[in-house]
C-alpha cells in the first residue's frame, strides 16, 4: 500500500485529550494512515463527512446528544459506508457494537498492537490488504525510546531520560528530568518493555534504577506504600531533584535485590 493509498481516518470522540493521544498513536504505526478530520460530536462529524468522506471512524461511544451507536447507524446509510472502530471507556456496548457490524471494539486507554490490528481489519474489510512493512534493525548505538504524544505534537523520549513511571486513574505520567508525560501504555507493559533499566517499586510505580539514590525509611507519604503505625515507610529518593516515593511491603525485597545489585 503506497502513500496515494493511505488510510483516511476520522477521530470522533468529545474529549480532546482523547482525539490527541489516538492521534498520536497513529503517528507512530507502520501502516500509513491519514487523520482527514476530527469531530467532538455525532453532528459535527455527520458535517464533516458529508465533505469529504473517509475510509473509516475511529468513533467513542458516550459523547454529548447523539451516542455513538446511533452515529455508527447512520453511518451504515452512506454510500459507501465508512468502516467504524469502536474507541471507548465501556466495555459493556461491545454487543451492540458488533450488531450493527463494526469492525472492532477497542476500551480505552487504546493499546498501540490493538490499534494497529483493528486498522489491519478495516484494510482487509476495504479489500486492499496489509503489506509487510520492512523494518530496518537499529544501529547498535541507537538509544532505545518511548514515543509519547505531547500537545499534539508526537515526541521520542531516550529511555536513560527517564526518572520514574507512575499509574494514576487510566492513564500512565512519565517523569523525566524536565518534563511531565501521559502516556496510554500499561503500567506492566512499559515494565516489560524497559527490562532491566527500571524496577518495580509498588503496583502502581516503576523506577529507573540510575535514578535511585537512596533506600530509606520516610514519613508523610501516604499509606500507599505499606505505611506502619506513626505512618512511617520505605520510599527510594530519586535523582535529580530528590523526589521520594514510597516502595510497597511487597516490592521491598526486590527493590533491595535490584539496588544492592547496583551497588547502592
Amino acid at each position: 500500500m503506497d502513500n496515494n493509498d493511505s488510510l483516511r481516518l476520522m477521530i470522533v470522540d468529545d474529549e480532546p485529550l482523547a482525539r490527541m493521544r489516538l492521534r498520536g498513536l497513529l503517528a507512530d504505526l507502520a501502516l500509513p494512515v491519514n487523520v482527514a478530520g476530527e469531530a467532538g460530536s455525532a453532528a459535527e462529524a455527520l458535517h464533516l463527512l458529508s465533505r469529504a468522506p473517509v475510509d473509516a471512524v475511529l468513533l467513542d461511544i458516550h459523547m454529548p446528544g447523539s451516542d455513538g451507536l446511533a452515529l455508527a447507524r447512520r453511518l451504515r446509510q452512506c454510500d459507501p459506508a465508512p468502516a467504524v472502530v469502536f474507541v471507548t471507556a465501556h466495555a459493556e456496548h461491545a454487543l451492540q457494537a458488533f450488531e450493527i457490524d463494526a469492525v472492532d471494539y477497542l476500551t480505552k486507554p487504546v493499546r498501540r498492537a490493538r490499534l494497529e490490528e483493528a486498522l489491519g481489519r478495516v484494510l482487509q474489510r476495504l479489500g486492499r490488504g496489509v503489506r509487510p512493512v520492512p523494518v530496518a534493525a537499529p544501529p547498535a548505538t541507537e538509544v532505545p525510546v518511548l514515543v509519547v504524544s505531547d500537545r499534539g505534537r508526537v515526541l521520542r523520549v531516550p529511555v536513560p531520560d527517564v526518572v520514574y513511571l507512575k499509574a494514576e486513574q487510566k492513564y500512565v505520567t512519565l517523569r523525566t528530568c524536565e518534563h511531565s508525560y501521559v502516556l496510554d501504555d500499561a503500567l506492566s507493559d512499559l515494565e516489560e518493555r524497559l527490562g532491566a533499566a527500571v524496577v518495580r517499586i509498588h503496583r502502581n510505580a516503576l523506577v529507573a534504577r540510575a535514578a535511585v539514590r537512596a533506600l530509606e525509611r520516610r514519613t508523610g507519604l501516604g499509606s500507599e506504600g505499606g505505611a506502619e503505625e506513626g505512618g512511617e515507610t520505605w520510599a527510594v529518593r530519586l535523582a535529580p531533584h530528590g523526589e521520594w516515593l514510597a516502595v510497597s511491603r511487597r516490592q521491598l525485597p526486590a527493590v533491595r535485590e535490584a539496588l544492592a545489585s547496583e551497588g547502592l
